[in-house]
């Protein structure tokens, strides 16, 4: 190792201690080795001390985590500015690695918006989140929106819509649960939270068997607000604007606020804001 005359704790520096500490290597050993190569003794000590204590943090975490899982992925080999999803030409407007976020243009037309909010009116309710304490479903007060769920392929238009995000996520139609549209009207919003079910639970087991985890999440807007109500990422310092047509997908590899899923709708400030979500699963959902 060269002397290091700014005496910077670099991440090759770093790189070297740990795979010194590693190979074997007592601590005295490092220290020495630092000190010959021109290290301050009291800056050497503190370098390998915050460098070794990261390293186990590091490790015991990912000892801890759940197991990843598949998710969806579209196609975005040689960053495409569209993609075949069968019957449309989808936009990819932005693209984001990690966490895995991807915004969708003209992913709906709009007389397709328009048909999806004119089938849910009338069964509109107070929406629902499963309760993965029971394994049933209760009223969040962090919800304040009205909804309803379709049945998978439950019309034409359902079914073409269904098959198109199939293709577009590469993910099998049947491993998707059926559509959910919601209305936020004035000050409705949905406070962020995470998808997936939480394995500690004790609901969440019985939620699994319906074709377990949830690993994947597609937002799609059929009418957008005149303000407000956009989709935010509060981990990722990201906001996703609800205009119509659009669609705004995220995937979750294990169930971990690891994965930097943390979503949320922000409220709408005037008009009324539709979506309709589609949330994916690791098999079969039934």
């Amino acid at each position: 190792m060269s002397a290091n005359a700014q005496q910077a704790v670099t991440p090759q520096l770093r790189q070297w201690i740990v795979e010194q500490a590693q190979a074997g290597h007592a601590p005295e050993v490092l220290l020495k080795s630092m000190c010959d190569a021109g290290w301050d003794e009291a800056l050497a000590a503190q370098a390998m001390e915050t460098t070794l204590r990261a390293h186990l943090d590091q490790a015991r975490q990912a000892t801890s985590l759940p197991p990843a899982s598949a998710v969806p992925e579209p196609d975005l080999e040689g960053s495409p500015l569209y993609l075949d999803a069968g019957d449309r030409r989808v936009h990819v407007i932005s693209v984001q690695r990690s966490p895995r976020i991807v915004v969708f243009g003209d992913l709906l037309a709009a007389d397709e918006c328009e048909a999806l909010v004119d089938l849910a009116r009338p069964r509109m309710a107070r929406s629902r989140t499963v309760a993965t304490q029971t394994g049933g479903e209760e009223i969040n007060v962090d919800r304040t929106s009205d909804g309803m769920f379709f049945q998978r392929a439950e019309t034409d238009l359902i079914a073409r819509i269904e098959e198109r995000i199939a293709r577009l996520l590469c993910w099998p139609v049947q491993n998707g649960e059926g559509l959910q549209v919601l209305r936020y009207g004035p000050g409705a919003e949905y406070k962020p939270h995470y998808d997936y079910f939480d394995p500690g639970e004790p609901g969440t087991a019985t939620i699994l068997r319906r074709g377990g985890q949830r690993v994947a999440t597609l937002v799609m807007y059929l009418a957008e607000p005149e303000g407000g109500g956009g989709t935010v990422f509060p981990d990722a310092q990201l906001e996703v604007a609800p205009k119509r047509g659009n669609a705004v997908f995220f995937s979750y590899e294990r169930p971990h606020p690891s994965t930097r899923t943390l979503h949320g709708g922000s409220p709408v400030v005037v008009g009324e804001k539709w979506i309709a979500t589609k949330w994916l699963r690791q098999n079969e959902f039934r």
